[in-house]
């Protein structure tokens, strides 16, 4: 099935979509896609093009990417957050020709300011052509109708580009098929999603979490999505009341906030919260338990398995475990060596399923590095699995840090830092924040003679990082230590600084 089949599952009268005000039936919803798949046809976009949406959470956004789907061509979300370098790198990458942005954005040649190393320069070696995302929810009734997809094209073609970081400082865009969003959507069953639900969709589209739990699995059970375009306590507040809630899918951070700004008649219709993206501290979830009366279902995922792993099911959530393996998936713990571990210890949560991505866009190397020779996606995760079936992630395999749900390869900003005059060596480690489960912290020296002013490198980091990215403090050590082998000791610098703080 072909991600656009999944609208058939709708009753033609029933509310699909809920924008402020703005009230689509699906019945009207497949009339826009339509609509908006002749229009882009008409704009030259075709089979495997790649294009761009680059768009707060609308009914647009979920326009475009349905009707972007429904031509062959491949999705590439791009995160709204980030810096014009970042979102350079991502359209030259993916060969992006065309770009559906709410926003102007001025993305034909940038670079890192103040950079003296022309090698860093990032610009576009092609054209890309920018279309105001809101020509889509304008119909035109005289425009010639697109062909329909050749006989050949199936679920197995790439449906979306998810760009996720990379360890090596530039991001990876994980492949994935019709067939990988559908099946995983379908692979949701025992979250017990109805037509006569109402799901929030509070967190940004172009994250895979909030695209296949709140917009692509409520949408195959029939059911309504109201749609905010981000987080502010009193309006996801106001929504939820009125909008009579029944589902959601957030980040611990928003819990914590709703526990402390929300009262229990105001969260009295929910049936279902499921937060991800980081692991759910134990003191927010019994918080928001103990206020709402409303379990908290945690669960687990990546870029590259669509992205849902785990999900504590409906109804029988074990706090502090990120649920049992969903269905049609198999998996492995396995130690360094690749061998199996016994129930209960640690190991390397490795998996085989239809939502493992199709590969990583034009890098055979990562691909086979991610993916064995025998189809085992290995997650990167250390887990253990207990007698009830239910997955507890220990730690990670590299050095991720996550932050609100949102990933952070320290890598990256390091290679930015490192930029800045005058530094001599940076580690960026990730430290627990009680907000955003996780943030970063920047350990550096400088050079001889050189000086430190935190404003300005902070100023420096704005302009060619995401927010999110920036670390929360700065801290100046006279030598960073590193391993026999020369590299930077982080564990050694992480311990002391965690040693200085008790």
């Amino acid at each position: 099935m072909l991600l656009n089949k999944i609208l058939d599952q709708g009753r033609e009268s029933d509310i699909a979509l809920v924008d402020h005000g703005r009230r689509v039936t699906y019945a009207d919803f497949k009339k826009s896609i339509e609509n908006c798949r002749n229009k882009l046809y008409k704009l030259g976009i075709r089979q495997g093009d790649r294009v761009a949406i680059f768009s707060r959470n609308s009914i647009e956004f979920i326009y475009a990417y349905f009707t972007i789907a429904s031509l062959g061509a491949i999705n590439v979300p791009v995160n709204f957050q980030l810096s014009h370098r970042e979102i350079a790198y991502i359209l030259k990458d993916a060969g992006v020709k065309h770009i559906f942005t709410y926003k102007p954005l001025d993305i034909d040649s940038h670079h890192v300011d103040s950079d003296p190393k022309p090698d860093f320069h990032v610009g576009m070696t092609h054209k890309v052509t920018q279309h105001d995302i809101k020509i889509l929810s304008q119909i035109e009734e005289t425009i010639e109708k697109a062909p329909e997809l050749p006989d050949d094209f199936d679920w197995n073609n790439p449906c979306v580009i998810i760009y996720t970081s990379g360890t090596t400082g530039n991001p990876k865009g994980a492949v994935l098929s019709h067939k990988n969003l559908v099946r995983n959507a379908e692979q949701m069953i025992h979250m017990g999603c109805k037509r006569e639900h109402n799901v929030l969709c509070v967190l940004p589209m172009y994250h895979c979490f909030s695209w296949t739990c709140s917009v692509l699995y409520p949408l195959s059970k029939g059911a309504t999505i109201v749609i905010l375009d981000s987080f502010t306590p009193k309006e996801t507040i106001e929504t939820i009341r009125t909008e009579k809630i029944t589902d959601m899918y957030v980040v611990p951070s928003i819990c914590s906030l709703l526990t402390k700004l929300a009262s229990a008649e105001d969260m009295s219709t929910l049936r279902l919260v499921v937060s991800g993206g980081t692991t759910l501290p134990l003191q927010i979830a019994n918080d928001f338990i103990k206020k709402f009366g409303v379990e908290i279902c945690e669960g687990y995922g990546l870029s590259e398995s669509s992205p849902v792993v785990t999900m504590n099911p409906y109804g029988k959530p074990k706090v502090g475990s990120a649920g049992p393996i969903i269905p049609d998936i198999e998996y492995r713990f396995v130690d360094s060596e690749g061998n199996d571990v016994p129930q209960g210890q640690e190991g390397e949560l490795i998996i085989k399923g239809d939502n493992v991505m199709i590969g990583y866009w034009n890098m055979p190397e990562a691909t086979a590095e991610a993916i064995d020779k025998d189809g085992w996606l290995h997650t990167g995760y250390i887990a253990k699995i207990d007698e009830d079936g239910y997955v507890f992630i220990v730690n990670r395999l590299k050095e991720m840090i996550i932050s609100m749900g949102e990933n952070i390869y320290p890598r990256e900003v390091e290679e930015i830092i490192y930029r800045y005059p005058g530094i001599k060596d940076a580690a960026v480690i990730g430290v627990e924040d009680k907000l955003r489960g996780q943030a970063g912290a920047c350990f550096y020296s400088m050079q001889d003679g050189a000086e430190m002013n935190i404003s300005e490198l902070k100023h420096f980091l704005q302009k060619n990082l995401a927010l999110y990215k920036i670390p929360r403090e700065f801290h100046q050590l006279e030598d960073l230590p590193r391993t026999s082998t020369g590299k930077i000791f982080k564990r050694k610098i992480l311990e002391d600084f965690l040693a200085d703080k008790i």
